[in-house]
Formats: C-alpha cells, structure tokens, sequence
C-alpha cells in the first residue's frame, strides 16, 4: 500500500473520530447510530495510522506531499 494521506489529512480524522467517539461514551448517541458512529471511527483511526485510504485509491485522491 502506498501512502496517500497528508498530515493535515490524518489530523482531521483523527479529530472527527475523536468527536465521534466522545458522542458515544457520553451516551449522547445511543443504540445502532452510536455503535455505527463508533465503527466509523475505528475505521478513520485505522486509516488515519496507516496513511492510506482504500476509498481515494479509488477515486484517485492523493493528499500526500510528493517527495522528490
């Protein structure tokens, strides 16, 4: 996999799952939204560590500065 998700990429999602995942534990979402708004954010949290998005792989997103 190569990488295709810049910093400021990666911290915005981290931010929002975060988000996500405080509306969760504080049981200000409940029920199927806030279990579906939590496995959300394990997925932005496994792709924000990972530096690759399978989603602008396919769109042809590249969000990473190129080294030269």
């Amino acid at each position: 996999m190569k990488k295709n998700m810049g910093s400021t990429d990666r911290f915005i999602r981290l931010f929002i799952a975060v988000a996500l995942l405080t509306t969760f534990y504080t049981d200000t979402v409940t029920g199927t939204i806030g279990y579906l708004m939590a496995a959300v954010a394990g997925v932005l949290i496994l792709t924000t560590f990972i530096s690759f998005c399978p989603l602008y792989s396919l769109l042809g997103i590249n969000t990473c500065k190129m080294r030269k």
